[in-house]
């Protein structure tokens, strides 16, 4: 038996995912995170390979609770195959992106850092102990290209671009350590490319002149690039192509 776990499943890409995996692989069990379980519905040929845990990125302030929640699912000694962080917050209510500095405030810098970087590190402090068995496992943070500092030539959107730029620094950061002790082991930052999603359509306009996923397509695109992964990958940052983005 294989198992994944997908924090953030139920949106978009987070159940595209699980969808993918679980039509691929019969043998495989999905423990997933999401702030409403009951929001969240799957095909009744996979439904009973999902586990579903409430959890919420933006108030992951106890490793201890969630650990002892997925415990109730999967005992540490089995160990997690894949962990996929798929949580993320670019707009909500009275937040959008900022277009200038003036439009920054202290509340929407919080919220994105606690769901696109807080949740995840508090998460794999929670997982750790799944990752320590000798079966070759991934780690995939979902992020975005507009984190990479080396790549923003456009400015704006701070808190999102500044959030994701961390959660790319815990990704090389867990790369260096989760080795130590969880061999073999890849956790790279995936960007997934522009997906149809309610995250993406207040910007429908701006779409237009992008290249844009269903999520399915990008279900399918990430999970490629999960395959692909090895040792080799550890650390790196890629995109839903397979190809390499500076950090």
């Amino acid at each position: 038996m294989k198992y994944m776990l997908i924090a953030g499943i139920s949106g978009a890409i987070g159940q595209a995912l699980a969808e993918h995996y679980l039509a691929g692989d019969e043998n495989l069990q999905i423990i997933g995170l999401c702030r409403d379980p009951c929001a969240v519905t799957f095909d009744s040929a996979i439904v009973d390979r999902v586990h579903l845990i409430p959890w919420d990125a933006a108030s992951s302030n106890d490793p201890g609770q969630i650990a002892s929640d997925i415990e109730q699912v999967l005992a540490p000694e089995e160990g997690l195959d894949r962990v996929i962080y798929a949580a993320g917050f670019l707009h909500g209510q009275g937040i959008q992106p900022e277009k200038r500095l003036e439009d920054l405030k202290a509340d929407a810098l919080a919220h994105s850092f606690a769901v696109n970087a807080s949740g995840f590190a508090m998460l794999m402090r929670a997982v750790a102990p799944w990752l320590r068995h000798r079966r070759f496992k991934t780690v995939a943070a979902i992020s975005a290209k507009v984190g990479s500092i080396t790549d923003n030539a456009f400015g704006g959107w701070y808190a999102y671009r500044s959030s994701k730029a961390a959660l790319n620094m815990l990704v090389r950061n867990l790369s260096i350590e989760l080795p130590r002790k969880c061999w073999p082991l890849a956790c790279v930052a995936i960007h997934p490319g522009t997906t149809l999603s309610p995250l993406s359509e207040p910007f429908s306009r701006s779409l237009a002149q992008l290249k844009v996923h269903q999520p399915a397509e990008s279900a399918e695109n990430i999970a490629g690039v999960i395959d692909g992964l090895t040792e080799d990958s550890n650390g790196q940052f890629l995109s839903w192509d397979g190809s390499q983005i500076p950090w």
